[in-house]
């Protein structure tokens, strides 16, 4: 019989936690400004754990303190670093290099193989449908965003229970053939099944419900640059500006300048759930300052002089 592999010492349960010196100088040289930092093991080996903040040092250093993330600090030897010009530059490529790289550390911001949400069909029950199907970023009426089918109907079910919604009417359940439903003799169904409400009520309620996990639709005709700046006079760091390209709410990766952005924008993108949940807020609420990437149309009128075309930064 094949013995189990004797467990390396320093893994064991209950060993004393020893301060990682042999990072400190590393984690201490990192600038007092945003960024995304890199734990890194035996030179070859996939990164150990990936993160963002908006002090890398103090972050760092925070980490080596830790007793909790022990084993990840004695496998750790080296740590690197990418500095951003603000947050939400730092949350972007974080997710991005969590994606690509999947470090060993990291639960979450993993790829998710098929995303879904919630739709209503033609008779007026949710549907599940798949990212694979059709694009999240462009079509309207999708609600939730979840990682598998079982998820979505999970939610669906939750979304039901908070607002007494009739899981038969809902399509989660066989009907009780002219009577109501299990759950609503315990009034957890308002009772559309046994007529105590009606149809549009019931409908009325489930939209309601809904509209609080409607998806935005991108509100561009095409790719976008969002305009992030790290202040000369800022406490520590040169000055740094950065374009974060995004299309279909999809991170493109990021530009120092206009020429660089444009470039990056003709990649084709479709939707991505992490970019969706980081760039909904400022974007929608006006938060960002936003930058046009399309090429202006030539314009054909002939009257008077040509006009002079102001550069662009």
């Amino acid at each position: 019989m094949q013995l189990p592999r004797r467990r390396r010492a320093d893994f064991e349960p209950g060993r004393e936690f020893q301060y990682p010196e042999h990072l400190r100088e590393q984690a201490a040289g990192a600038p007092a400004a945003p960024g995304v930092y890199t734990f890194h093991g035996q030179p070859g080996d996939l990164p150990l754990y990936i993160g963002k903040s908006v002090n890398l040092r103090a972050r760092l250093l925070s980490h080596l303190r830790n007793p909790d993330e022990d084993r990840m600090l004695r496998q750790t030897r080296a740590i690197s670093f990418e500095r951003t010009a603000g947050e939400i530059g730092a949350l972007l490529l974080e997710a991005q290099q969590i994606k690509q790289q999947q470090p060993l550390f990291n639960q979450k911001l993993r790829r998710n193989k098929q995303l879904c949400a919630l739709r209503l069909s033609a008779d007026g029950k949710p549907e599940v449908v798949h990212s694979k199907d059709i694009d999240f970023a462009l079509t309207p009426e999708l609600f939730g965003l979840y990682p598998s089918r079982h998820a979505a109907l999970e939610g669906l079910r939750a979304l039901a229970d908070e607002h007494r919604l009739c899981y038969a009417a809902l399509g989660l359940e066989q009907p009780a053939g002219g009577r109501g439903c299990f759950r609503s003799m315990l009034k957890q169904c308002a009772g559309v099944c046994c007529g105590r409400e009606s149809e549009a009520e019931h409908r009325e309620r489930l939209l309601a419900a809904l509209d609080g996990l409607r998806i935005a639709c991108w509100p561009h005709s095409g790719a976008i640059g969002l305009v992030e700046r790290w202040p000369a006079e800022a406490a520590a760091g040169d000055a740094m500006l950065q374009i974060h390209v995004v299309r279909n709410w999809c991170y493109l990766g990021s530009a120092a300048n206009l020429e660089q952005a444009r470039a990056l924008g003709q990649v084709a993108a479709g939707f991505d759930a992490d970019g969706y949940k980081i760039l909904c807020r400022p974007l929608l609420t006006g938060q960002a300052e936003i930058m046009a990437l399309e090429m202006p149309a030539p314009s054909t009128r002939q009257s008077g002089p040509a006009r002079r075309t102001a550069a662009l930064p």
